[in-house]
């Protein structure tokens, strides 16, 4: 798995994007977004990514 932060412009400021991509696939298998650029951004989409490939 890749993970990869991109942050966003919106009309209420910026927010950060944190996404988990499977390297074989290539398919996004976990994301969320927040505010704050902050470890639990990256664990809530590990977290989403687990949960959907249920290992």
């Amino acid at each position: 798995m890749g993970r990869r932060y991109s942050y966003i412009w919106t009309a209420e400021g910026w927010l950060y994007l944190a996404v988990v991509i499977d390297l074989f696939s290539r398919r996004v298998i976990g994301w969320t977004v927040s505010d704050r650029i902050k470890k639990d951004l990256a664990i809530r989409a590990l977290d989403m990514a687990v949960r959907l490939r249920d290992p």
